[in-house]
């Protein structure tokens, strides 16, 4: 086993049998990516796709809590405020990365156990295995701090069944493991007592064949899906033309889950869900992910210059109020133009993807 890195590494990468190891190890912040992180983990990934001695590698988190609870939205919110580039460089190398896993020559396995969230999302939902625990809570909570869903996000939840991804997006949800696997975000089930065994039994998988084999032997029937038995209001509902309309159907369907759904989305940053609804239409009609990550990165410049970014981070994360004060506060304000001036092309230029 090679060394894995002094104690205070926000990344600790080593090689167990043939097995890459990834460990994100920011527990105090449940393993939230910075810049150095995701670079890390980059360089990572390059050197063992053409290592003969690496068969796999595997993606986890340390402590008790999560994988990873998203990006280092601190620094984000900064970067709004100053009004520079730092955070479109954070996200060029963020959606990279994100590319480069699903596309990965080898099995990339990812512990997708407790926290899951945003970025943590970007770094496990596109691998190849992908593994859930009772424990799982996965989401993309982006319209909550006036953000919009990215990392691939969009592409994730534009393809899953029904409406259902457009719902999760829309009121920043969060969903277990049952959910997960019925959503096409994760392939099995784990136990999260029996990972630190699969992760032994890995190491000594010498093929692509024997990593299948492997993960097959830990593997559970997982709970079900909540989300199956509410596509009879989230089809209808949220397949409305409008946001506005969104809102109105769910508040009229009848069903008590729909109506709290419609109070969820009304307390988003209007702005972002409305682009949100827009991103997604578009990334359905997009070829595949490289396509989606390139109007995401586009997207997520354009939302820098949005006061809701920083007053969303601010009232979740920094104050802790829970009171954003949204610029503007009512859907029916958002107009076509504020829309569509998220999809012009970022400032400096395209990641290369497409």
């Amino acid at each position: 086993m090679s060394a894995a890195g002094a104690a205070g590494d926000t990344v600790l990468s080593r090689v167990e049998g043939r097995l890459g190891r990834l460990t994100l190890n920011r527990p105090r912040a449940i393993n939230a990516l910075d810049h150095a992180m995701v670079n890390t983990l980059r360089s990572a990934l390059a050197a063992w796709e053409d290592d003969d001695a690496v068969a796999a590698v595997l993606i986890d988190g340390a402590g008790e809590r999560g994988l990873c609870a998203g990006g280092d939205v601190r620094a984000i919110r900064a970067s709004a405020l100053d009004g520079d580039l730092r955070a479109a460089a954070f996200w060029r190398d963020e959606y990279l990365l994100n590319a480069h896993i699903a596309r990965y020559a080898k099995p990339y396995a990812a512990f997708m156990d407790g926290v899951v969230m945003g970025g943590g999302v970007g770094v496990s939902a596109h691998g190849s295995v992908r593994i859930v625990t009772e424990r799982t809570v996965l989401g993309m909570p982006e319209t909550t701090i006036g953000f919009v869903p990215d990392v691939g996000g969009t592409y994730l939840l534009s393809r899953t069944p029904g409406e259902t991804g457009t719902h999760l997006a829309l009121t920043a949800g969060s969903v277990g493991a049952g959910d997960a696997l019925y959503l096409g975000l994760a392939d099995h089930f784990v136990p999260s007592d029996r990972l630190p065994d699969l992760a032994a039994a890995l190491a000594d998988a010498a093929s692509a064949g024997d990593v299948a084999e492997v993960v097959g032997r830990f593997a559970e029937a997982a709970p079900d899906s909540e989300l199956r038995g509410r596509r009879h209001w989230i089809d209808s509902c949220y397949a409305a033309d409008t946001a506005e309309e969104v809102v109105e159907r769910l508040r009229a369907h009848g069903d008590p889950e729909a109506a709290r759904a419609a109070a969820t989305v009304l307390a988003k940053s209007p702005t972002a869900v409305k682009v949100t609804l827009a991103a997604l239409r578009r990334a359905r009609e997009l070829p595949g992910l490289e396509a989606v990550l390139e109007q995401e990165y586009r997207v997520s410049c354009a939302a820098l210059a949005s006061p809701d970014v920083a007053e969303g981070i601010r009232a979740q994360v920094v104050d802790k109020d829970r009171s954003p004060k949204w610029v503007p506060d009512t859907l029916e304000a958002v107009s076509d133009e504020d829309v569509a001036r998220h999809f012009v092309p970022a400032p400096d230029g395209p990641l290369g993807l497409a």
